[in-house]
């Protein structure tokens, strides 16, 4: 990814009251400003933000500490659409006539863990995430987040509906295989715990577990685990097959390259700020427990490999990606050596237009740039 994009006082403001006029009439001294007698109320400072733990106002926005921050706000806004704005009628002839019954298992149990995992990351980033955070510049970013995140689920359930899947069966599949319960019982374990509103971030070993919580959750399961997780439909597009899903998935994947790098970029930060390093034991442990889960993930989904595409491929291109968020971290890659199975995937994952100007709408020109992927 690219490198461009590479506080608030609880105590209450004390009310003025008007002095009561004089029972006599007698020299005063004139009042002094605002400013001066109560420091509280000057002007906030770009130097008095942090990413946790900050002083200056959370409802100020400018001067700005981080304004890459805003930056990223202003490019998520540029990648806007809808799923309805997407033609699905060749993915229902698609779906019921030319998929193979390999590709139709694989293409359901990626819906299936899609659906679930976004609205888990819409509750991270609201619940345990933002909150924490004490520069608006930051949350504001984060609000968009959580509101694509909704616009991801919605995606997930147009696709379902269009295509006239089984709703409670797709939806309750995270609950009864494994391979997908897997990934949400460990996402969960390592997300839940740093929920809580009340959590000390004053206390070093804290600090350090939300920190490893946020890497896990920008860098492991929206910088990896979703970005590798379209591969297979992008696989399918590359056909000819599904590409009005396809096409949606390639939106969604803008949204996720973007949210990835702004929490990496936000952890570093948060390093820098407070002299913190994350422990090595503990990230190496986060990246075998994540291999582990998205192999049995892969081998599941792709129990029978389809054409162009195998569970080796997804799991080699998992361990690839890896590489590179630990690299935009400064951490030891992980898997040394891994090399890209899927040399097509950052290519396909743009969007690429071939309509007639007349018969396309704005908005697909106005969010159809390139983005660049490291």
């Amino acid at each position: 990814m690219n490198a461009f994009f590479d506080d608030w006082d609880d105590t209450s403001v004390p009310t003025v009251a008007a002095p009561e006029a004089p029972a006599q009439a007698t020299q005063t001294t004139p009042a002094p400003a605002a400013n001066a007698a109560d420091p509280r109320l000057a002007p906030v400072k770009a130097s008095d933000k942090r990413v946790v733990g900050g002083h200056g106002d959370i409802n100020q926005l400018a001067p700005f500490r981080y304004p890459w921050a805003w930056e990223f706000f202003l490019k998520a806004n540029r990648n806007h659409w809808a799923p309805t704005e997407i033609n699905m009628a060749q993915d229902v002839q698609d779906y019921h006539h030319k998929l193979t019954p390999a590709e139709r298992h694989m293409f359901e149990n990626v819906l299936a863990y899609l659906t679930t995992s976004d609205i888990l990351a819409m509750r991270n980033i609201g619940l345990a995430v933002m909150e924490k955070m004490t520069a608006p510049e930051l949350q504001i970013y984060q609000a968009r987040q959580v509101f694509e995140e909704a616009l991801h689920t919605w995606t997930y359930q147009h696709c379902i509906e269009t295509l006239n899947l089984e709703q409670e069966e797709i939806y309750n599949r995270y609950r009864v295989v494994p391979a997908i319960h897997g990934k949400i019982v460990l996402a969960n374990r390592r997300l839940e715990k740093i929920l809580r509103s009340d959590l000390d971030l004053s206390n070093r070993e804290t600090l350090h577990e939300f920190a490893l919580s946020y890497f896990f959750f920008a860098g492991i399961f929206e910088g990896c685990w979703f970005y590798n997780g379209f591969s297979p439909i992008f696989a399918l597009q590359r056909r000819g097959l599904m590409k009005g899903t396809a096409e949606q998935f390639q939106y969604i994947m803008r949204d996720e390259v973007l949210h990835c790098a702004f929490g990496l970029r936000v952890i570093r930060e948060l390093m820098r700020e407070e002299n913190l390093t994350l422990d090595p034991k503990a990230v190496a442990e986060l990246w075998a427990e994540a291999d582990a889960t998205e192999e049995a993930y892969a081998n599941y989904i792709l129990r029978e490999s389809i054409l162009g595409y195998s569970a080796d491929l997804h799991i080699g291109q998992f361990r690839f990606v890896a590489n590179r968020r630990a690299r935009q971290m400064g951490l030891d890659e992980p898997f040394p050596g891994a090399q890209a199975t899927l040399p097509w995937l950052d290519e396909q994952a743009n969007l690429r237009k071939e309509k007639n100007f007349f018969e396309t709408r704005v908005t697909e020109y106005q969010t159809g740039g390139s983005l660049e992927w490291e």
